[in-house]
């Protein structure tokens, strides 16, 4: 399924231009509970609505971006820039 994202640098661009990092979740810092790690990495809460997921637009800018997107629409809104987001 298609849709656009809004690149903060580039403008409006078909989603394939991008590659999708996945849903934002929490980091287990210093922490060597393997399950904790497991958890992290393989177990995604995958809600039906909107939840904030990393892009980076490979064939673009080559800048990672932030955004929200509904899952069940698939409509992206609020995309910025990493850099920005992390001064």
């Amino acid at each position: 399924m298609s849709f656009l994202i809004d690149c903060p640098n580039c403008g409006i661009r078909d989603v394939y231009e991008f590659r999708s990092g996945g849903e934002i979740t929490s980091r287990p810092e210093n922490s060597k509970d393997r399950k904790l790690w497991a958890k992290y990495y393989y177990f995604k809460n995958n809600v039906a609505g909107e939840q904030e997921e990393w892009w980076y637009h490979a064939t673009g800018c080559r800048n990672w971006l932030i955004a929200t997107r509904d899952t069940v629409t698939n409509k992206v809104s609020n995309p910025r820039l990493v850099e920005d987001e992390f001064k």
